[in-house]
C-alpha cells in the first residue's frame, strides 16, 4: 500500500469514529443512560432498571466483539485490555477511585460529555479536572506512583488474558471456536438476565442497551478492520491508523479527555494530530447537544455553592487518576474492555461499581451529618 493511502484511511477512521460517537452521545442523552445512576438507583431505591441497561449494552458488545474476532475481522490480541500482563491491583485501586469520583462529580466521563452538550457548566469544570489529572497520571507525578507501585503488582500469563485465549492455551481447542462459545455464552447469559424483567422491556431501555453496545462493536470494527494496515509504508510494520497507542480501540472517556485538552493547548504543533479518542469526545458532546436541542432539554446549569464545586472538582480529579490507573472508565473498561472478556477489565468494572457504592453511601452519610 502506498503512503498516499494512509491519510485516506486515517480520515475514514476519524470520520467514522466521530459519527459513531455522535450516535453514542445522542442515545445516552435520549435514554438518560447513566452508569453512576444505575448504581445509585440500586443502593437508594433497590431499582435495577438502569443497571439492566448497562448489562444489556455489555452483552451486546461482548457478542459483537467476539463474533468479529471469531470470523477474523479483528485480532482480539491487539488491544490494551488483552495483553498478557494482568494488572489486577491497578484495576482494583483505579476502579474504586474512579467509581467514588464519578459519584462526587454527578457522573462518569461519558456522562460528563453528555451533560456538557446539555448546557451544564459544572460538567465543563469536571471535564477539565478529569483531563488534567488523567494527563498527570499518564506522564506526570502520579504516573510515577502508578508505574512504580500499582503496575508492578501484577502477574503475567503465557498469552493474552481474554478468556477465549486462556482456554485455547489450556485445552488446545481452536481460538475462534472458543470466541464463539464463550462470547455468545457470556453475552447471552447477561442479555437474558437484563431482559428477564418485563418492566425493563421498553423502547427506551432497549435502545440504550442494544444501541450503545452496537456502537462499541462498530468502533471496534472501524479501528480494528478499516484502520488496520498489515504493513505501514513508513515503518514496514503492522499499524492501526488513527489510534493513540497503535492498538485497536473502542470508546473510552478518560485518557481521550486528556488528549483532547492537550490538542487544544498544542493546536499549532504539527505533531499534535487528531485521533479516534479525541474525535469521539467531540462526537459525544455534539450528539448530546443535538438531541438536547431537538427535545428542548438544553439549559444552562451552574454550581449551587462552594461544597458542590469542591465535590465536582475532587470527583473529576479522582476519575482522572483512577481511570488512567485502571486503564479505563465505565465505558472504556465497563463496556469496551469487558467485551473482550479480559480478566483485568472485569476486575476494573467490578471495582468501579464497588467504588460507586462507597460514594453513594458517603453522600448519604454527608446528608445525614449536615441535616
Amino acid at each position: 500500500m502506498s503512503s498516499a493511502s494512509v491519510p485516506v484511511i486515517n480520515a475514514t477512521v476519524l470520520w467514522a469514529g466521530f459519527a459513531l460517537s455522535l450516535v453514542f452521545g445522542a442515545i445516552m442523552q435520549r435514554t438518560r443512560f447513566c452508569t453512576m445512576g444505575s448504581v445509585s438507583d440500586i443502593v437508594n431505591m433497590g431499582s435495577w432498571m438502569r443497571m439492566r441497561m448497562w448489562v444489556l449494552a455489555i452483552a451486546t458488545a461482548t457478542i459483537g466483539f467476539n463474533l468479529l474476532a471469531a470470523t477474523g475481522q479483528i485480532d482480539s490480541a491487539q488491544t490494551i485490555y488483552t495483553t498478557s500482563r494482568v494488572l489486577w491491583l491497578s484495576a482494583l485501586v483505579g476502579g474504586v477511585l474512579f467509581g467514588f469520583g464519578m459519584v462526587l462529580a454527578s457522573g462518569c466521563g461519558s456522562k460528563t460529555l453528555v451533560r456538557i452538550g446539555e448546557g451544564n457548566l459544572k460538567a465543563v469544570v469536571v471535564f477539565v479536572m478529569i483531563a488534567i489529572f488523567a494527563y498527570i497520571t499518564l506522564r506526570g507525578i502520579t504516573a510515577e506512583v502508578r508505574v512504580r507501585v500499582f503496575d508492578k503488582v501484577a502477574f503475567n500469563l503465557s498469552g493474552p488474558q481474554d478468556l477465549p485465549a486462556i482456554f485455547a492455551h489450556a485445552t488446545g481447542l481452536p481460538l475462534a471456536d472458543l470466541q464463539l462459545v464463550l462470547g455468545l455464552g457470556v453475552g447471552l447469559l447477561l442479555g437474558i438476565w437484563a431482559l428477564s424483567a418485563r418492566e425493563f422491556r421498553t423502547a427506551n431501555n432497549l435502545l440504550a442497551g442494544f444501541g450503545l453496545g452496537a456502537v462499541i462493536v462498530a468502533v471496534w470494527f472501524v479501528s480494528g478492520k478499516l484502520g488496520f494496515l498489515a504493513e505501514d509504508p513508513q515503518t514496514l510494520q503492522a499499524a492501526y491508523i488513527g489510534t493513540q497507542n497503535n492498538k485497536m480501540e473502542s470508546l473510552s472517556f478518560v485518557a481521550p479527555l486528556a488528549y483532547t485538552l492537550f490538542w487544544f493547548m498544542m493546536y499549532s504543533d504539527a505533531s499534535n494530530v487528531l485521533t479516534l479518542g479525541i474525535v469521539s469526545v467531540f462526537g459525544v458532546i455534539a450528539g448530546s447537544a443535538g438531541m438536547a436541542l431537538i427535545t428542548r432539554q438544553f439549559r444552562w446549569e451552574g454550581f449551587r455553592g462552594a461544597e458542590d464545586t469542591a465535590n465536582h472538582m475532587v470527583g473529576g480529579a479522582l476519575m482522572g487518576i483512577g481511570g488512567v490507573t485502571a486503564l479505563g472508565c465505565t465505558i472504556g473498561q465497563g463496556m469496551s474492555g469487558v467485551s473482550t472478556l479480559s480478566i483485568t477489565s472485569w476486575i476494573a468494572f467490578l471495582s468501579i461499581v464497588g467504588g460507586a457504592v462507597l460514594g453513594v453511601k458517603y453522600q448519604a452519610w454527608r446528608v445525614e451529618r449536615t441535616a
